[in-house]
């Protein structure tokens, strides 16, 4: 290389550093500061369409409606077995919610999982209600503690649970509903208006496809 157009190019970039640390108030240049600046004079040369995380434009696209799920007809729910009582409600039986839409979900107070789907239930309960869906709780408790009757009433006031409860104190109906070597808290389903059993979900989440499937059951013809 001609040792005169060396210099030059030795001059050009030395004047860059020197405005680089200026505008960086006369301190050590930071890293991130050169690279953003070197970042800034390219764009000069035309956008590169660079988008920060926090200024990502929305999206115009449409958005998927939610679907519903298959509802296959697994059959009349089965029964509620040794139930010691019930909580707000006159009701005592399934047979006698007929005509409505039923979300029966096994729950105990002290389940963690179970606790974190209460949100979305109150929600159902508070979208779907009036339009013919009950809830009804099936508490089966885990531990001695969460059998006691005065303990549930207060947990159920705490959790904002103010739906029908099944008493379950023995788990009788949590194992007949269940059958087989495991059962689960806390699980859901949806019953028909003519008590059929038509979804099943075990643990937390899927909330857009139960919301879908209480809608889909509740437009079905009485």
């Amino acid at each position: 290389m001609n040792p005169r157009y060396a210099a030059l190019v030795a001059l050009v970039a030395l004047a860059a550093v020197v405005v680089v640390v200026a505008a960086t108030g006369g301190d050590t240049a930071d890293p991130d500061a050169v690279a953003g600046a070197a970042q800034t004079s390219v764009s000069l040369s035309g956008p590169t369409d660079r988008v920060e995380p926090d200024e990502s434009p929305a999206s115009t696209e449409p958005q998927a409606p939610i679907t519903s799920p298959d509802l296959p007809d697994l059959g009349v729910h089965p029964e509620l077995r040794e139930i010691s009582g019930w909580l707000h409600s006159d009701v005592t039986s399934l047979e006698e919610l007929r005509g409505r839409v039923v979300a029966v979900q096994f729950w105990t107070f002290g389940c963690r999982n179970c606790k974190n789907t209460l949100p979305h239930m109150r929600q159902l309960y508070a979208d779907y209600n009036d339009q013919g869906l009950e809830i009804v709780g099936v508490h089966a408790p885990e531990f001695s503690y969460e059998a006691e009757v005065d303990n549930i009433v207060d947990a159920a006031q705490d959790l904002g649970v103010t739906w029908p409860i099944a008493l379950d104190p023995g788990k009788r109906t949590f194992h007949h509903w269940q059958e087989g070597s495991r059962a689960f808290w806390p699980r859901i389903y949806l019953l028909d208006r003519d008590g059929h059993i038509r979804y099943d979900h075990i643990g937390e989440g899927r909330y857009d496809e139960i919301d879908a499937a209480v809608q889909a059951l509740l437009a079905e013809p009485a």
